[in-house]
């Protein structure tokens, strides 16, 4: 271990301490957020998530774009449908997808903010 990240004091302020252990989400919560991210950590994802910002797609135009086939497409779209990360609808015989909710669109953008900021 380094020496910068020995802590010699047992604890600098109980009080506070105390109020941020209280506020801290159970433990489901954080395993749902840990999926969401775990299921995010895969590009074609992320891709999936960025055409799908643009436009709400059916699963043959998504796979056109992204140059793979329908059955891939298709089980990427489960994994981000099981996290209510999109959403679909069906029109007739086509199934069109999209986010579910502005939230998937804010994390895409602040995670590409961060990755792209000087």
């Amino acid at each position: 271990m380094d020496e910068r990240e020995i802590c010699e004091v047992s604890a600098t302020d109980e009080i506070t301490l105390k109020k941020i252990k209280d506020s801290m989400y159970d433990e489901d919560i954080i395993n749902r957020l840990s999926q969401t991210f775990k299921v995010l950590a895969d590009p074609t994802r992320l891709k999936i998530i960025y055409v799908l910002s643009k436009k709400p797609l059916c699963v043959c135009d998504i796979a056109n774009l992204l140059g793979m086939s329908q059955s891939a497409i298709s089980h990427h779209l489960r994994l981000l449908r099981n996290l209510r990360l999109v959403k679909f609808r069906k029109e007739g015989k086509m199934v069109i997808y999209s986010l579910d909710d502005d939230h998937v669109l804010q994390l895409f953008k602040q995670g590409m903010d961060h990755v792209i900021h000087d």
